[in-house]
């Protein structure tokens, strides 16, 4: 499109966002903060989602804005790292002022990343503590780094024949809105090139040289149960716009940005993935919400290819990089 620019996610403004992760354990946390409070809504498609104060974005919840988001690994274990967006904010006196004392609003999304690296590491207080110091920097990073150092895709045949994958970001200007996303992929699919038929990353079959196809695994052996391994799937991600919505409006808009999920991810949506998509308002300008919505759908898409491009090989995994093709990708 002729008038659509490609731009930096922070340009968006009012937001912060910050990266802490353990290399070695395979796993980390990605924070967004928004000190001055943002409208929010959630869209959850998935069948095994692990989610912190979510019930807070319901339009019948009585609170109008929240103050952060994490997307962290660790499974369930790894919400408990939002009470560390709790402390650095609370010394910041910022939240939900109670009359007797502020309380940040933090939700919360992790991925299942115990199958990369050390199951018994989690991302905990003191490292999501560490990603928001990092977020006074706001610089973003993408690939191994964040929520999507343990991250992986392919995963139906288990773990020898998954992929590296990880976090990623895209974000584009049309006129004065603004819409970008961030978002960690873990899929139990895989993922396809925007708009093409081209498989980016995924499962591989037994020479680890081609891909296997894992929607067509699934629909040619519609008897096989899938294993314990295989249900620990999640692509998780955020939608962050200038444009000013209140809460429904917003879950609209995340339950448009998950076609950016069914655009590249196959199959995606499953009862063994937790797909969760946040849409976050940062701004006041007026839009119209289907284009919005339309935008957030378009760059959730190219966001999920660069969490695969950008991810580097590691863990014994390979990544899109691995591939001839896909090597000229600079994160």
């Amino acid at each position: 499109m002729a008038n659509m620019r490609e731009i930096a996610i922070t340009q968006i403004g009012n937001i912060k966002i910050g990266n802490m992760q353990d290399a070695v354990s395979a796993t980390g946390c990605t924070v967004i903060l928004c000190e001055q409070g943002a409208c929010c809504g959630i869209d959850i498609r998935g069948g095994g989602p692990a989610s912190r104060e979510t019930a807070l974005l319901s339009p019948l919840a009585a609170a109008d804005k929240i103050h952060a988001i994490l997307l962290s690994g660790g499974s369930a274990f790894g919400l408990d790292g939002a009470g560390g967006i709790m402390q650095y904010l609370e010394e910041k006196n910022i939240g939900f002022d109670t009359g007797y004392g502020k309380v940040p609003l933090v939700c919360a999304s992790c991925i299942f990343d115990f199958s990369v690296g050390l199951s018994q590491v989690r991302p905990g207080r003191k490292m999501v503590y560490k990603a928001c110091q990092q977020a006074e920097k706001n610089i973003i990073e993408e690939g191994n780094v964040g929520a999507g150092c343990g991250a992986s895709v392919g995963k139906y045949n288990g773990a020898e024949h998954m992929m590296k994958s990880g976090l990623g970001v895209y974000a584009v200007q049309v006129g004065e809105v603004k819409v970008g996303a961030i978002v960690a992929v873990n899929a139990l699919g895989d993922v396809y090139e925007l708009d093409s038929n081209k498989i980016l990353a995924g499962m591989l079959d037994g020479s680890k040289n081609n891909f296997a196809d894992t929607e067509k695994s699934i629909i040619e052996n519609n008897e096989k149960k899938i294993d314990l391994f295989s249900s620990n799937n999640t692509t998780i991600g955020a939608i962050i716009t200038n444009a000013a919505f209140n809460k429904t409006e917003l879950t609209k808009v995340a339950a448009m940005a998950q076609n950016g999920l069914a655009r590249t991810i196959r199959p995606v949506h499953t009862m063994v993935d937790g797909d969760s998509v946040y849409a976050l308002s940062a701004g006041t300008l007026s839009a119209d919400i289907n284009s919005v919505g339309t935008l957030a759908s378009y760059v959730m898409a190219k966001a999920i290819n660069r969490a695969v491009l950008s991810a580097k090989p590691a863990y014994g995994l390979k990544s899109a990089q691995s591939f001839s093709d896909n090597t000229d990708f600079v994160s």
